[in-house]
């Protein structure tokens, strides 16, 4: 080990002896962190702690500083080169690797959700042994920092996932959204902004399409409306991308003066059907964006009645209760409304029921929504104004938007979640079982 990294492994632990032997705000700070996370209430294994109290080190506040502020501070005697080092660690991030090659003292990984690639080192010896074992192809998950300009160090706990197939990496893809999805392009911040922009493109077509933010139908209706919006968007995208529908592949590619695989690219991006275009994107195509189809799951076809909320920021939003939900927050009487606590508990406390919902529906009805809460909750101080944001954290809702379903994606994943799909549904007909799909970065 170099004496860099031999440094690097030393600052680290002095850091983490820093946070866990603090007292007053900082400790404060930490049990508040932690009790934020995602899967509070669930014991913590060994290694999600580890994980939680790595981030903590960079995403934590104390006023206005992070844990490793506080650190720099409280060690004047540091040399400018340790102290470079500690902040380089701000850097560090959480995502899935792919082990691309086994190196004398460490590792070539791919961050699976940039396509991005490292050379990363286990940063003292035990971590070299417990690595010792890890194969090119498998499935990492874990935290990485920079050390130098040319590698980075194992910075958080290892979760060795092994080597998956398209299926399965499709659905560890899919649950590290759900659970990491501020860490999605953490070393990307350009693909981060093409997807935030691709989610207001989204809904100035979808304005333009339905002609509103608040739509609401019977399921089956939804469905197709929902297809033929998508065909609209694919339409002026293919057009904006130069490519004309009525020609044949081969007649844009010879006009162009192209490969075809740069026709298909195109087109893929544009939001063309895989099959249309005989193949997947050439996997170099990786870091290019492409909007996901959406489609309704099927108890939403088969709904009475569904909601469709449009927001910039949020997304889309399909409800098929909210309507009744309305109805309780119009009621006289919000007693009198059959299984009207149970509705009002699951809007709590289904994540898919987001701030943007809650405030929407406060701003409408603010007299009934605080009426409603005050009596489900058993609290008849709660107000409204002063109290919802509050409540939205002890329901673990995050109070700003984060990425939505209908963001574009990095190429490579699409393509990943296509051929996964295509794995699944080609098993499925052969044993004629019920498995579910894999879980990705499109809705199903």
């Amino acid at each position: 080990m170099d004496a860099i990294l031999e440094k690097a492994s030393e600052l680290k632990q002095d850091v983490i002896e820093f946070v866990f032997e603090a007292e007053g705000d900082l400790a404060v700070a930490l049990e508040a962190y932690v009790a934020a996370q995602p899967h509070r209430g669930e014991q913590f294994d060994r290694a999600e702690r580890d994980l939680v109290i790595d981030t903590f080190l960079i995403e934590g506040k104390v006023g206005e500083k992070t844990p490793l502020e506080l650190f720099l501070e409280s060690r004047p005697e540091l040399s400018e080169s340790e102290r470079n080092l500690v902040r380089g660690w701000q850097r560090s991030f959480t995502s899935l690797f792919a082990v691309s090659q086994n190196l004398p003292e460490g590792f070539e990984l791919m961050n699976w959700l940039t396509a991005k690639n490292y050379t990363v080192k286990p940063n003292n010896q035990r971590a070299r042994e417990e690595m010792a074992s890890f194969k090119q192809g498998e499935i990492l998950l874990t935290r990485i920092a920079p050390v130098t300009e040319t590698y980075w160090m194992f910075s958080g706990p290892c979760t060795q996932m092994g080597s998956l197939g398209k299926p399965k990496l499709a659905v560890a893809i899919g649950n590290f959204k759900d659970k990491y999805r501020k860490h999605l392009y953490s070393d990307a911040p350009e693909l981060l902004e093409q997807a935030w922009q691709s989610v207001e493109q989204y809904h100035e077509n979808f304005l333009e399409f339905f002609g509103s933010e608040e739509v609401t139908m019977p399921g089956y209706q939804l469905s197709k409306k929902i297809t033929e919006f998508q065909e609209v968007m694919t339409k002026k995208r293919l057009a904006a991308a130069g490519i004309d529908e009525s020609k044949s592949l081969s007649e844009l590619a010879q006009e162009a003066g192209v490969e075809e695989e740069e026709i298909k690219a195109a087109a893929e991006a544009a939001g063309a059907d895989s099959k249309s275009i005989d193949k997947m994107f050439d996997p170099q195509q990786a870091g290019k964006m492409v909007t996901p189809k959406i489609e309704l799951p099927a108890e939403l076809k088969k709904a009475e009645q569904v909601t469709v909320l449009a927001h910039p920021r949020w997304g889309q939003m399909f409800l098929p209760t909210y309507s009744r939900f309305k109805t309780l927050l119009e009621a006289e009487d919000w007693q009198t409304v059959e299984g009207a606590e149970k509705l009002v508990r699951k809007y709590l406390e289904d994540p898919a029921i987001n701030v943007f919902i809650w405030r929407r529906l406060a701003q409408q009805y603010p007299t009934g929504m605080e009426k409603l809460l005050q009596g489900v909750l058993g609290r008849p101080d709660f107000n409204l104004k002063q109290d919802l944001d509050a409540l939205m954290k002890e329901f673990n809702k995050p109070l700003d938007p984060e990425l939505p379903e209908i963001a574009s994606v990095p190429v490579h994943l699409h393509d990943l979640f296509q051929e996964a799909i295509a794995e699944v549904n080609k098993s499925q007909s052969k044993s004629k079982g019920n498995k579910k799909a894999a879980k990705g970065f499109q809705r199903s």
